[in-house]
């Protein structure tokens, strides 16, 4: 018996359906609960416990999505999600992934396919340019799945620069320290746990009472403390954009005390960074010309859907000396080729440069310009109603499209006004600690969330704080 293999015939209707039910969805996502009213396990509960043994119609599976999955999703793209950095997507981004997966192109070596590669090798340079990116990134750039992946591949070549050969073999014996904000994204933590280096190789440098952004004096302190204990300090990571408040973190005294200690710097400015796009906010690119590495997240602010991290490396020598893993059937054909495979942690890569490609043609340099200043108009103007309302406060700086914020009241009440928010599943926001005390937390940027909806969000914000 031959696989029951769907034909380009049968392939091209059912993608037509496929296509109609994502445009269906975009249209009537605002209907749904922002959150899901499930417990752990309810969505298994309804699926069968194995996996059938004869082939079932596309249209039983597409109607299951509807029936079994869409109650029990958290709607990314829905206008009300406000909780957490908008994780965008387009449809430029969309098609292009669609084709990625028609495609299904393995990128690991230029040699595997040379269109991926240098595809990714232009999308990078044009976005770098796009940002304003010091000319140290032009044609070093790389695309990740996730700032995460970016902390990890930046550490793994700080310690090869510190250490060489002798850390690549096991042998150098050292205990090694970085450095970051106690602002900082908690990846930070999983990547020197991952690179060798433990809970116990990493210090957290105080922030700023006001701006919540990394201390330099205290960054000092601490690599002069490690260095007289015998330790070995091999990188700083600093923010652009931290995740709790948007801190940036002071990247011209931080990569001046790198270059004084020879210390990897690694930036990371998943959300914050594509702002840069717009020159009213290139100011955040200030000092990156010291650093060392640099990402950014356009699956965060940028409409490319996940994943799509994108980073740069000043010193992609470092990097493929720390990553690079020879076998004979991983034979380069050129030495003037690139091999992703060496930028990277896995082996095998994704075609996700077709999807930026996409996005950043169809938007152009103004079309996206305008979708990241509406983001950051509609926060500002929320910040303004929050501020002029004497029951409420702004609790840290906000820039760009996230706003910090709390009742004039303790930590409970404002739990419980969070709570009342959401309940209704028309919002949904998120909350932090700042200053060990509890905050909520708006980020506007989605594409489809308008003042409208803004003005919706305060009304009942206001309406749920009563007499508070």
């Amino acid at each position: 018996m031959s696989a029951p293999h769907m034909g380009p015939e049968e392939f091209r209707r059912h993608g037509h359906t496929v296509v109609d039910w994502i445009a269906d969805y975009w249209s009537r996502r605002e209907g749904f609960r922002v959150m899901p009213s499930v417990q752990p396990g309810d969505v298994a509960g309804r699926l069968p416990e194995r996996a059938p043994e004869y082939g079932e119609p596309f249209s039983a599976m597409l109607a299951d999505v509807d029936r079994l999955l869409l109650p029990g999703m958290a709607h990314w793209q829905h206008p009300g999600f406000l909780g957490f950095f908008p994780m965008t997507t387009s449809g430029p981004s969309v098609l292009g992934e669609l084709l990625a997966a028609g495609l299904n192109a393995q990128g690991m070596t230029w040699s595997s396919n040379p269109a991926c590669t240098e595809l990714e090798m232009t999308v990078t340079d044009w976005l770098a340019d796009l940002m304003g990116l010091p000319a140290c990134f032009a044609g070093r750039g790389v695309i990740q799945d996730t700032a995460s992946a970016g902390a990890l591949v930046a550490l793994t070549a700080a310690l090869w620069r510190r250490a060489g050969l002798a850390w690549r073999d096991g042998g150098s014996g050292g205990r090694y320290t970085v450095y970051t904000s106690c602002e900082s994204h908690c990846s930070v933590a999983k990547a020197a746990r991952i690179a060798g280096i433990g809970d116990a190789g990493v210090r957290w440098v105080e922030v700023d009472g006001r701006t919540l952004a990394m201390r330099p004096q205290h960054l000092r302190a601490l690599i002069d403390a490690d260095i007289a204990q015998g330790l070995t300090p091999v990188a700083v990571i600093a923010t652009v954009g931290t995740t709790s408040t948007t801190a940036v973190d002071p990247l011209p005294a931080i990569g001046k005390l790198c270059h004084a200690y020879d210390l990897w710097l690694h930036v990371d400015g998943a959300y914050a960074g594509v702002a840069a796009i717009c020159p009213e906010l290139r100011w955040i690119n200030d000092g990156l010309q010291d650093a060392d590495s640099y990402c950014v997240n356009a699956h965060k602010w940028l409409l490319t859907g996940f994943d799509c991290c994108v980073m740069w490396v000043a010193d992609p020598e470092a990097l493929t000396n720390a990553m690079n893993v020879s076998a004979g059937y991983l034979t380069e054909i050129s030495s003037q080729a690139r091999d992703y495979r060496d930028w990277q942690i896995p082996l095998g890569r994704r075609f996700r440069a077709l999807k930026l490609w996409f996005v950043l043609r169809c938007y152009g340099a103004e079309g996206l310009r305008a979708h990241l200043r509406r983001g950051v108009a509609l926060a500002q103007e929320f910040a303004g109603w929050v501020r002029a309302d004497p029951r409420f406060e702004i609790v840290a700086p906000h820039p760009f499209g996230l706003v910090c914020f709390r009742l004039r009241a303790d930590d409970d009440r404002n739990a419980e006004l969070l709570a009342r928010i959401n309940s209704t599943g028309e919002i949904y926001l998120s909350s932090s600690q700042v200053r060990g005390r509890y905050v909520l937390r708006m980020a506007a940027g989605g594409p489809a969330t308008d003042r409208a909806h803004m003005a919706g969000l305060w009304k009942r914000i206001q309406a749920e704080a009563g007499d508070a």
